[in-house]
């Protein structure tokens, strides 16, 4: 059974109390400084920019997404998988977010294409607008931002088409907390046999969780190929005095791979 999460266990720190979409909109009193930026309504719920001094938050579906209090959940997944590849000239990422992982990945100069995958078309303009300077800056001649779900783009359903050398899907806190219920066969071996088709032979695809997946991994094991190699990394962090052990789940398809 897909659980809909509407409080995702910490991913990044967040110092404030404030969660859901209601309190974003009607709480500004019970936060000094804070300010809701944009807000606007999508076919998949709502999604609200929002500056409490100089954090940014955002919320999507009535649900806590992330803030830019601590961000290096976001910029490893981009520096690890591209460490692992030895030639990453296109990589898709999915789910637009802060912008972290977009950024960390156009910070190696061996990328020459980022397609950015975004459901949310509000953010999407927020981010061509300008409107936070987290966002900003981020499309031009090696990052083109679209608003699509990812996994009609891994099953070319929709643009843009690939192959690429690094795919990164950073859209859920995981399989077991989503922030939209439609998100679940993206974890099932349906969209993971997608995205392993979408890589080119020697690609790389890590998908990133807040928590350990078994069910995960052994998704991604039924549906590599012959010389790919699935690999479970386990992140344990301590912030202000709790544990937490976020996982990154990755499939190296094999360099002698043929494209399905």
């Amino acid at each position: 059974m897909v659980r809909h999460r509407v409080h995702p266990p910490v991913r990044r720190p967040y110092s404030g109390a404030v969660t859901g979409i209601r309190a974003v909109a009607d709480d500004l009193g019970g936060h000094p400084g804070a300010v809701t930026l944009a807000r606007a309504d999508t076919p998949h719920g709502e999604v609200a920019l929002r500056r409490r001094g100089t954090v940014l938050e955002l919320v999507v579906d009535g649900a806590f997404a992330m803030d830019t209090v601590d961000t290096s959940t976001e910029v490893s997944l981009a520096e690890h998988a591209l460490r692992r590849h030895p030639d990453p000239r296109r990589v898709l990422v999915g789910g637009l977010g802060l912008g972290m992982t977009a950024r960390a990945v156009l910070a190696d100069p061996r990328v020459g294409l980022a397609d950015v995958v975004e459901l949310a078309q509000p953010l999407v303009g927020w981010a061509r607008e300008g409107l936070v300077t987290e966002l900003a800056g981020l499309e031009g001649e090696r990052c083109t931002l679209h608003v699509a779900d990812v996994l009609d783009v891994l099953e070319r359903a929709a643009g843009p088409r690939g192959p690429w050398d690094v795919v990164l899907l950073d859209v859920d806190n995981g399989p077991d907390f989503l922030v939209h219920a439609s998100n679940a066969p993206l974890y099932e071996p349906r969209g993971l046999a997608a995205a392993r088709s979408a890589l080119r032979p020697g690609g790389l695809l890590v998908v990133w969780s807040s928590h350990v997946a078994p069910a995960l991994d052994a998704a991604l094991r039924e549906v590599a190929g012959e010389g790919d190699e699935v690999t479970e990394q386990v992140i344990e962090v301590e912030r202000e005095g709790r544990a937490f052990r976020y996982a990154q789940y990755s499939l190296a398809r094999s360099a002698g791979a043929l494209r399905r």
